[in-house]
């Protein structure tokens, strides 16, 4: 038998490499006061759990039974909780799984509608947005309370949702409908709806909460819109609603033709470019925010379905679903500077609170790649779930 094509050899090899590794480079690994946690929660579409990986030992912590077909997740910020979105199957409901990160146990679970596909939770971690596809609906979910507390209507199929940092503008891709809604969170209604966005799959907004972009996966632009400035009205006073926001009312402030098929956005933290990742077309098209710029396209890989920027701004990591690489792009260089081999299918990617490892889940080898940053290598490949789609990471210290 080759034993490069036998997944035991490979994990045992990566194994190996990774301790030798771990002599030659422990500055890699910061010191973690005694009480320090930090986990990462897999989602395993295909087997109903989520895998917990212990970051500060770099190892598979537990596997933990949730909901059927779990499919997003996300963690508190304010709380060691981490929540678990479970899309169910066709004609049923789906839920969250409540985890609590302590001891890495399902605290309770939150019943939702049908086919639930993203979770966006609000700075202060008190409430959850929910993109329920099969029912064309936003849950607002009291994570507190760990209940439902409000459905909005949005368009036809919503997958996504963004909230500003501002906490005044939730933006909903809906993805059937080809549109984008502009919900009020505080009196949760839609302000204003966009047409005209094929395929709607992903959104951003900019730190100063003054701008959104939404991908448009089904052709090849993504929509650039000013978001409303000015005092939304009260919850409780619907009357008002055409006081609120007057200062600046939301409006299309451009469509920018980027490459084909733009499923996901990449913003820097800073704000000031975003990167959207072109699958059919292989590519990354750079965006300067403030004027709309369209850079141009550059080939980065077979099927570039993910990206994140690290801390710095300064390199754009892309996950390209019809391979085993991740690539490496410098954004001040405006080219890519390498690539790392992980498992088949890398499909969705996470730092670590230190930045100093990339955790790289691929959805067709079933497994974790852990890359040091610092010399953008593969250190290890850590064992998943069936189908593993989703990744969060949550640090915290025990009391």
């Amino acid at each position: 038998m080759n034993s490069s094509h036998d997944p035991i050899a490979r994990f045992v090899g990566f194994t190996l490499l990774a301790m030798a590794l771990t002599g030659c480079r422990p500055h890699d690994f910061p010191q973690y006061p005694a009480n320090y946690r930090e986990y990462a929660y897999v989602t395993n579409g295909g087997s109903g759990t989520v895998s917990v990986f212990d970051v500060v030992n770099v190892r598979l912590d537990r596997e933990i039974a949730v909901g059927e077909s779990p499919f997003a997740v996300a963690a508190s910020p304010t709380r060691s909780e981490v929540y678990v979105v479970n899309a169910g199957t066709a004609g049923r409901d789906g839920s969250i799984s409540v985890i609590n990160a302590e001891n890495n146990t399902v605290a309770g679970t939150i019943a939702l509608h049908r086919h639930p596909v993203s979770i966006e939770i609000d700075p202060k971690g008190d409430l959850a947005y929910v993109a329920d596809s099969g029912s064309n609906t936003i849950s607002v979910v009291d994570l507190k309370a760990r209940r439902e507390i409000a459905a909005i209507g949005a368009g036809e199929e919503p997958v996504a949702t963004r909230i500003s940092p501002d906490g005044k503008t939730l933006v909903v891709a809906n993805c059937r409908a080809g549109s984008v809604s502009l919900i009020d969170p505080a009196a949760r209604h839609v302000r204003e709806v966009f047409e005209g966005c094929p395929g709607a799959s992903d959104a951003v907004i900019l730190p100063d909460s003054s701008k959104a972009f939404v991908a448009c996966s089904g052709g090849h632009q993504i929509m650039a819109i000013a978001l409303a400035r000015g005092t939304a009205h009260p919850a409780n006073n619907p009357a008002l609603k055409s006081e609120s926001l007057s200062t600046q009312p939301d409006r299309l402030e451009a469509l920018l033709d980027v490459g084909q098929a733009p499923l996901q956005l990449a913003l820097k933290p800073d704000g000031g470019e975003l990167f959207t990742l072109n699958s059919l077309s292989n590519s990354v098209s750079e965006v300067v925010t403030t004027t709309d710029d369209v850079g141009g396209d550059y080939m980065i890989g077979d099927d570039p379905v993910r990206g994140l920027v690290s801390a710095d701004n300064s390199l754009l990591y892309v996950a390209n679903l019809k391979s085993q690489y991740v690539t490496v792009y410098s954004i001040e260089d405006g080219k890519r500077i390498g690539s790392v081999e992980v498992g088949d299918g890398p499909a969705a990617l996470a730092f670590s609170g230190s930045g100093l490892l990339l955790f790289v889940v691929d959805t067709r080898s079933g497994d974790v790649a852990v890359v040091r940053t610092a010399s953008r290598s593969l250190f290890t490949l850590l064992p998943a779930g069936r189908a593993p789609n989703a990744i969060a990471v949550k640090a915290f210290r025990l009391p």
